[in-house]
């Protein structure tokens, strides 16, 4: 008598006798390589692909295989781009399925491309951007392939044991938990954009394509794309790319006083954001917000005013190259990873920012 089936438990917090526990199946013993899905979107590589990239090769150089890339798309010059990009940002091997049901992002037709790839080729390591697109299809694979998936990782490395481990914030962003995928394969992370460097590419660099078939017909797929509408026109932070950022937080006390955080980035031709309690209390949007649950910056230049720096805080802005912090509190956590710190009420210190660089800017302009 067969044994009945049982619920897989992918995934085990890291700690104690559960990190020793390693008891991969046979089957998956072959599983080999590291994968990075590159999301494609209106004939554009979305630019944490690269970014992932860049930590993959990381990843199988330290396990000693491959880097792979996954290009799902329509057979066109946008597509063909985007394969040859994947060799200059580090990729050993390509795989590609070209098929004119995959010219815009469904569900369906993507989760059964990749599911069959992954089924076919066997990576070990899958990596995806945690982008609208790359979250719905990461839950969608990891759901088909019955394996473990750890969300908006912050972190990436290989274990002692050959594992990956995936860092992430929990507990509302109070902690930080590293994930393994003791049992099951391929071992799924997502990471946000701007979480992980940008590599630099090399256009010299090519490999190896690998071809698959789609085999699927438009009647199975149940959603139908009637019309794209796009939000170009609208006008939006766009804080995660931006090379200076200007941000507030309760030390402002209210939300007029974001005016001064909003003049200085004016100023600086920089963007402006919030941390958390400020969209909560409904002084900002949601799309101003910085951290591991808004915006993840890498600034060169990140102005923090009148912010304690909370963790989910901090993980969204500890790639920028030059954090400096005002607040009244010399104990703010902040001040624990700002490159430089001023003590001081940011209600005065900004507007004095303001002027000074308003005035040697101008400056700059008469001289020139």
């Amino acid at each position: 008598m067969a044994d009945a089936p049982q619920k897989p438990a992918p995934q085990q917090p890291v700690g104690g006798r559960a990190a020793m526990q390693m008891q991969l199946a046979e089957k998956f013993k072959n599983y080999k390589h590291v994968w990075v899905f590159v999301e494609i979107e209106r004939g554009r590589v979305h630019p944490v692909s690269w970014e992932l990239m860049g930590e993959g090769r990381k990843l199988a150089d330290d396990l000693g295989v491959d880097l792979c890339a996954v290009v799902l798309g329509p057979r066109n010059d946008d597509t063909k781009r985007a394969i040859r990009e994947t060799y200059h940002y580090g990729a050993d091997v390509c795989y590609i399925c070209e098929d004119p049901l995959l010219a815009e992002y469904r569900n369906e037709p993507f989760t059964r491309a990749l599911t069959d790839l992954v089924n076919r080729h066997q990576p070990e390591i899958l990596l995806l951007g945690a982008t609208p697109l790359g979250r719905d299809l990461a839950g969608s694979v990891a759901t088909v392939l019955q394996t473990g998936l750890t969300a908006d990782a912050t972190e990436l490395k290989i274990a002692d044991d050959k594992s990956l481990a995936a860092t992430r914030p929990t507990f509302g962003g109070t902690l930080l938990c590293t994930i393994h995928t003791l049992n099951h394969r391929p071992q799924m992370a997502t990471v946000r954009p701007r979480v992980m460097a940008m590599p630099e590419p090399d256009s010299k660099r090519s490999g190896r394509m690998v071809w698959h078939s789609l085999r699927m017909q438009e009647a199975d797929i149940v959603t139908k794309v009637l019309e794209f509408v796009s939000d170009a026109q609208v006008e939006k932070a766009n804080l995660a790319y931006a090379d200076i950022v200007v941000a507030g937080g309760m030390g402002l006390q209210n939300a007029a006083n974001l005016k001064h955080v909003q003049r200085l980035a004016e100023v600086l031709g920089a963007e402006w954001g919030v941390s958390r309690p400020l969209v909560q209390k409904g002084w900002a949007p949601a799309e101003r917000q910085i951290g591991q649950t808004g915006n993840t910056i890498r600034p060169k230049l990140y102005i923090a005013a009148g912010i304690s720096g909370a963790i989910q805080h901090r993980v969204g802005v500890e790639g920028a190259d030059l954090i400096i912090a005002i607040n009244t509190d010399p104990d703010a956590t902040i001040f624990d990873f700002a490159h430089l710190g001023v003590v001081a009420d940011a209600l005065a210190v900004l507007p004095a920012l303001t002027d000074a660089f308003a005035r040697r800017l101008s400056g700059r302009a008469l001289a020139s």
